[in-house]
């Protein structure tokens, strides 16, 4: 039997590889040969990978694999698994053998050069593909017959679909074995199109043309042909040579005078023959074109001064970047020393997109580049992964985290002088609070003390460059020039720029036509009707008289207000009336957004909550319902709820904004050749209601639009929030034309690489002045369009007006501070730096008399559902820096495990729950094979020194330092009951 200590590495080497298992495992196929998943399980599974795909499944299938307790020989059957299930590749890394950085780096380029060029490789002999792939074992028996059955049912096209998904999860060498099967089976223009020589004996010469640094010609030929329409007629001559990449940039660049369209085409170009060059060691460097603006706003950074780009969103600042990242690194190499640049991201999908997209394709080979997030394996030696590469791209929260290592003087820390270059993208967020800025004060000081160090003639320390990139610095909430400036002058003085440089566009400017669309109120409303007299009535029952108007935001806030104090007050008949008053004032608010069969189910699937909330597993314990519960309860469930449902069924009474909605699509898609568009709207909620109302109607159908939504991944909203794997799915969905509709929140505003578009509607969401420029830079195609609708209650029109203003005020300030003398400048932004300084070391002694005395007072938690007293702070430890939970067996006879819903967000199975009103407390997070009480502190009322907090819904809120949690202390308690009960 193996001990738990071979189990914990076993466990620990499967999570290291997890990323790289969810690109190779084929699900199906490993589940049908393991046999310690119980069959209940497995389903799950299966149904995970249907619905969501293998990646998504592979983290179930993971998690069961390393559940505990173990059967014997559970890992080996792993991998046995992974073997006949022809994953070997995946195989290799769990035999601890796996593929050199190179080999492993080259398998990704080639599985994105697939996915590239997938639309043309649909068009392949399907079945005589697959006979072939499956003699050379590219694919298992069970692999063939899916694939000659997707071909049977669904046609070619979804065969080539399914070879294609299989073949690159399977086995290494698979690319030129592939490439040899398109050239034996008559498929020469897909042979040469995915890089195989035309030259090629073809009689069996069996070398992989993959190698060939010429062979990339048809590649352009393809990217040539698919951009071409988008294009006026040009006559281009392609030589059949090679002329490297930087001499096909340079002609392409020559020849056509749209060089706002050639340059996506030269980018997708260039990053093909990176992937084909690859094994061969690659091709020529790829020679950067910059527009005269770009090169215009380049030009001090190139000269090593810290300057912030300001061009608006879509206008390439990230190429500017690596522009001069690459710059940067010759000079240095050309002087015999080496560069470190480090690119900073404020979105975990950004490292991706500036890895792919922007930074591999133009600095390798000649340098190493590599990212690291925070759901990457490889931020645990971060330190290692700055020492042996060039460039690297990471989220802030990274380089902070191991900048403070090694500030508290820890081996495995990182320091600001081992960099030479910092490129800051969206570094408006340089501010206050901000993890931007927390770095930028790290420079700032120990450019300070260089100071002092110079005057006692002492070395000093060496600070990187700094670059900043941003499409606008917006005004700070401002209304007057003089502080505007201020607000633009501060972030350039944390950014120690020195210089904001931006320029006009020129022919490049892409301005779209503006469109406001204003609603009328409804002649009659029926269905919010009997919502005002639901709320009305738990108004009476209450007694509270609200001071606005049910619906609008000043009633939210009034009713959250009283919430919060009701809980301190431990007053649960108002709590609980104005939780619900506030779900109504939710659906009421959603009627007026999107159908009212939408809201009427967000308003079931509360009242359904709130009495599985007063249920249990077994019979075994009964939950307490006062009179106020049974009122709200009673209040929802008879006549009223099947009036709300037969109302949401009639057409006649829905909102004017849908209407409004559905025309201005109807008339972009009926207008355009090819329309594509993004949908901004308020919450995750409207966001997925949007997509599939759009989805179910039939003349939406007919003009060819197909919808899909993007929201984001943070856990503030109860709605279920999107991976980043799902993020990117969809985006590149988007990209390659399967979806050309996205309904999505604030995330897609900022940052996300989304392909152009040619209208953009804001649908009664109008957020600040920097939101509204970076919404209006995703429509940045020809002839594009901005739509403005309205939505009740919204304020739309007025907040669009108002940011409008913000803007010219930005604008007027940015040329003012531009038009600064350079004394002037340095010397305003050295006063504001010297304020930073001392206001920082104010604000860290502050914190820190603060936390010391907070460390020696008392915290009390009470359940916010009915006021009993559950633990102290004494109680409570925290693992991981992040999860707080009460492990006493005092605290495990207060509540009950319950299963969670499918869709709710979180990723445990189950929540806990008060024993006796039935309130959701927090989570049971499944530890190093322990079950863990993880606790929310929303849920709870806080009490400190005996004075109750009216608000703490997050623990940042609560600065108490809780100690680490003790796994080998608790793990011995549990044994020691084990031994106890037999």
């Amino acid at each position: 039997m193996a001990s738990d200590n071979d189990n914990d590495v076993k466990e620990h080497l499967i999570e290291c590889y997890r990323q790289r298992l969810r690109q190779l495992i084929k699900v199906d196929q490993v589940l049908d040969h393991i046999h310690f998943i119980e069959p209940g399980q497995k389903e799950q599974i299966r149904q995970k990978a249907r619905t969501d795909g293998d990646s998504a499944a592979t983290d179930q299938l993971i998690s069961a694999v390393i559940a505990k307790p173990h059967v014997d020989g559970w890992f080996t059957a792993f991998v046995d698994a992974l073997i006949n299930g022809g994953c070997e590749f995946a195989a290799e890394y769990m035999k601890v053998i796996p593929p050199e950085p190179e080999v492993e780096a080259e398998h990704d380029q080639r599985v994105k050069l697939i996915q590239l060029l997938s639309p043309s490789l649909m068009d392949m002999k399907t079945e005589d593909v697959r006979v072939e792939c499956f003699s050379r074992g590219l694919l298992t028996l069970e692999d063939s017959e899916i694939i000659k059955a997707a071909t049977t049912n669904q046609g070619n096209m979804g065969g080539a679909r399914e070879l294609l998904r299989y073949i690159v999860r399977g086995r290494r060498g698979w690319f030129s074995e592939f490439l040899e099967i398109l050239r034996k089976t008559e498929h020469l223009h897909l042979y040469e199109l995915t890089g195989g020589s035309p030259d090629s004996d073809k009689k069996g010469d069996s070398h992989d043309s993959s190698t060939h640094p010429a062979q990339g010609m048809s590649l352009v030929k393809y990217l040539w042909a698919e951009r071409r329409d988008s294009l006026q007629t040009f006559d281009i001559n392609f030589k059949e040579e090679s002329q490297g990449e930087a001499g096909l940039a340079k002609h392409l660049c020559s020849t056509i005078s749209d060089t706002c369209i050639i340059f996506r085409f030269v980018s997708e170009a260039l990053l093909c023959f990176t992937v084909l060059g690859a094994a061969a060691g690659g091709s020529e460097k790829a020679e950067i074109v910059l527009r005269d603006y770009q090169m215009d706003v380049a030009r001090p950074a190139l000269e090593g001064k810290n300057i912030i780009v300001c061009l608006p969103t879509g206008s390439g600042k990230t190429r500017v970047a690596v522009y001069i990242t690459k710059k940067h690194l010759d000079c240095r190499r050309a002087e015999g020393s080496s560069g470190k640049v480090v690119v900073l991201v404020n979105k975990v999908p950004l490292v991706e997109q500036h890895y792919s997209a922007e930074f591999l394709p133009f600095l390798k080979p000649a340098y190493k580049v590599e990212r690291v997030s925070g759901d990457c394996q490889l931020k645990i030696s971060f330190t290692e992964i700055v020492k042996k590469n060039d460039v690297i791209i990471c989220t802030a929260q990274i380089l902070e985290n191991f900048l403070e290592r090694s500030n508290k003087g820890e081996d495995e820390g990182v320091e600001l002088s081992a960099l030479t270059l910092i490129v800051i993208d969206e570094c408006h967020h340089t501010q206050k609070g901000e993890v931007y800025n927390h770095i930028m004060m790290r420079y700032l000081m120990q450019k300070h003390k260089n100071k002092r160090l110079k005057k006692e003639q002492k070395e000093p320390m060496l600070l990187p460059q700094i670059l900043g990139l941003t499409a606008s610095p917006g005004v700070g909430g401002a209304t007057k020039m003089v502080k505007v400036e201020d607000h633009i002058l501060r972030i350039c003085a944390n950014l120690d720029a020195s210089r904001i440089m931006t320029r006009d566009l020129g022919e490049f400017q892409r301005e779209p036509r503006k469109n406001n669309l204003p609603v009328e109120d409804r002649k009659e409303d029926p269905f919010g009707d009997v919502i005002k007299n639901i709320m009305n009535s738990i108004q009476t029952h209450a007694e509270l008289s609200p001071t606005s108007d049910f619906g609008s935001q000043n009633y939210e806030q009034w009713v959250v207000q009283k919430e919060r104090i009701a809980a301190t007050e431990e007053n649960q008949k108002v709590r609980i009336c104005s939780e619900h008053l506030r779900q109504y004032n939710e659906g009421l608010n959603l009627s007026h957004t999107i159908r009212m069969q939408d809201a009427f189910s967000f308003l079931n699937k509360y009242h359904e909550e709130e009495i599985q909330k007063k249920t249990t597993p077994d019979d075994e314990h009964v939950i307490e319902k006062t009179v106020t519960e049974i009122f709200l309860s009673n209040l929802f469930g008879g006549i009223l709820k099947e009036e709300l449902q037969q109302l949401a069924s009639k057409p006649e009474y829905e909102n004017d904004s849908l209407s409004q909605l559905r025309c201005q699509i109807l008339r972009e898609f009926s207008s355009r050749k090819e329309a594509r568009g993004i949908i901004f709207t308020k919450t995750r909620r409207s966001a997925i209601a949007l997509s599939q109302w759009i989805q179910e109607d039939p003349k939406c159908a007919d003009v060819g639009v197909k919808a899909a939504y993007v929201i984001g991944g943070g856990d503030q909203s109860v709605v279920k929030p999107m991976t980043n794997t799902e993020q990117r799915d969809v985006l590149n969905k988007f990209r390659n034309g399967e979806v050309n509709v996205l309904i999505a929140t604030t995330v897609a505003e900022e940052g996300l690489d989304i392909p152009a578009c040619n209208f953009v509607i804001r649908y009664g969401l109008v957020t600040n002045e920097i939101a509204m420029i970076q919404a209006k830079g995703r429509g940045r195609a020809e002839d594009s369009s901005y739509t403005l609708v309205d939505v009740k209650n919204s304020g739309v029109a007025e907040k669009e007006c108002v940011n409008e203003y913000r803007i010219t005020l930005m604008n007027k300030a940015i040329t003012k501070i531009g038009a600064l003398n350079q004394a002037e400048y340095d010397k305003r932004i050295s006063e504001i730096q010297i304020q930073a300084i001392v206001e920082d070391r104010l604000r860290t002694r502050k914190k820190e008399q603060k936390r010391m005395q907070q460390q020696k007072g008392e915290v009390k938690f009470s359940c916010r559902g009915c006021s009993k007293h559950i633990c102290t702070g004494d109680d409570i430890q925290i693992i991981e820096g992040m999860h707080r939970v009460n492990v006493t067996p005092e605290f495990s006879e207060l509540f009950i495990p319950k299963e969670n819903s499918p869709n709710e967000q979180s990723e445990d199975k189950y929540y806990i729950a008060c024993k006796k009103c039935g309130q959701r407390w927090g989570s049971m997070m499944l530890y190093r094979g322990i079950d863990c009480p993880s606790i929310h502190v929303k849920n709870f009322v806080v009490s400190f020194n005996g004075e109750k907090k009216s608000k703490c819904t997050k623990w940042s809120e609560l600065p108490i330092k809780f100690p680490n949690f003790d796994y080998n202390e608790h793990a011995n308690r549990i044994v020691e009951s084990y031994d106890d009960e037999s």
